[in-house]
């Protein structure tokens, strides 16, 4: 029996943390020992919450899971699973487009890494029309997101409505 901890990478934007992050994180715990949740800096993107708050909302879906640790990382795929010292990387899919998408990543990733191990989570059925970008049209449209977010997150938003 090979008693290795076995680690994974999920990374993303987190722009904000969804119930679908949340699902995503209690799945991957299922099948390893460590998480290390990345909310990336991508030069591309102009999120609408901070670095430092992102890091707050997903700090309150993981409350105090010592086997998830979130980090902030800038960079590509292959450099933060060399960092980390972990081959495994962890996407959700929701869909045929997030399939495609996940897929053109991995095959860019995989030049830069061959030994990248990429493992996607099918998306829970009931949180299949939930995404970050759906959150910032509710906040900008003031309609509610109580189904795309939890409570407390809810709440930590409206403190600080960005949007």
């Amino acid at each position: 029996m090979n008693n290795t901890k076995k680690k994974c990478v999920f990374a993303g934007t987190f722009d904000p943390p969804t119930l679908g992050h949340k699902a995503m994180i209690e799945d991957a715990l299922e099948l390893f020992d460590e998480v290390v949740v990345a909310v990336m800096v991508n030069p591309v993107k102009t999120p609408c919450f901070t670095l430092e708050q992102r890091k707050e909302m997903l700090a309150l879906y993981i409350g105090d899971e010592p086997r998830v640790r979130v980090i902030e990382f800038e960079g590509t795929v292959a450099e933060l699973l060399k960092k980390e010292d972990t081959k495994i990387y962890i996407r959700g899919i929701r869909n045929g487009v997030d399939l495609d998408f996940e897929n053109a990543n991995f095959y860019a990733s995989k030049k830069l890494d061959p030994e990248l191990i990429t493992v996607y989570l099918p998306c829970r059925q009931e949180l299949l029309h939930i995404s970050s970008s759906m959150v910032r049209n509710s906040l900008k449209f003031g309609t509610p997101i109580d189904e795309y977010v939890s409570k407390e997150v809810k709440e930590y938003i409206e403190k600080r409505q960005r949007i």
